[in-house]
């Protein structure tokens, strides 16, 4: 792989992984909400998820989802489903009591499925498995240099947001403002995750 691919496979990852969308949200707010360790779990979940779509990917199953209709739809109906499931709890988390109470937690195996769940997340492997893998003499190497790079992004990203969440809770969570900080902070995180799912929905 050139100097030049490795940049702009850099550049990509940088864009993708660090711009807001289902993972960093829900990274941010899980943190915010139930702690930095609790939130690890997920954080940790994304770059598995990944990995083992982008793998698929490789192998030709993507090309396969987005070339059958059903597939397509399938996807795109679930996780439409379940991240406007998500942004519903936490719309409706007020206090970190009720938080906790509302089981408003990702386990790390909903965190893996969220990836096969998101569409971008296809057409992104797809790029990459375009752009640097296919057709290449040297698939099986590229593949086996691509992956960490994408796995590495997947996890500083997420680590990221959850670490601004768990710098932020104690600040949302102020007793003095009964709540309304951490009430406007969850209902912000709904409405991304919202419009996350509706931009999904037009892919």
């Amino acid at each position: 792989m050139t100097a030049a691919e490795l940049t702009a496979l850099l550049l990509l990852c940088t864009a993708a992984s660090f711009t807001p969308g289902p993972n960093t949200t829900l990274s941010t707010a899980l943190a915010a909400n139930l702690g930095f360790k609790r939130a690890l779990r997920f954080v940790l979940s994304v770059p598995v998820g990944w990995g083992l779509l982008f793998s698929l990917c490789a192998a030709g199953v993507g090309t396969l989802v987005m070339a059958v209709p059903a597939l397509r739809l399938g996807v795109q109906v679930l996780g439409v489903g379940y991240l406007l499931w998500l942004a519903l709890k936490l719309w409706r988390a007020n206090t970190l009591a009720q938080a906790d109470a509302a089981q408003l937690k990702v386990t790390f195996w909903q965190g893996v499925m969220l990836q096969f769940l998101n569409i971008k997340a296809w057409m992104l492997a797809l790029t990459v498995v375009a752009g640097w893998l296919a057709g290449r003499d040297d698939m099986t190497h590229r593949f086996l240099l691509v992956l960490p790079i994408l796995l590495v992004f997947g996890l500083v990203s997420n680590l990221t947001y959850a670490l601004v969440g768990t710098l932020l809770r104690r600040w949302l969570a102020d007793a003095e403002h009964g709540g309304r900080r951490l009430r406007w902070f969850n209902r912000s995180m709904a409405a991304v995750l919202v419009l996350t799912a509706a931009w999904m929905a037009t892919l």
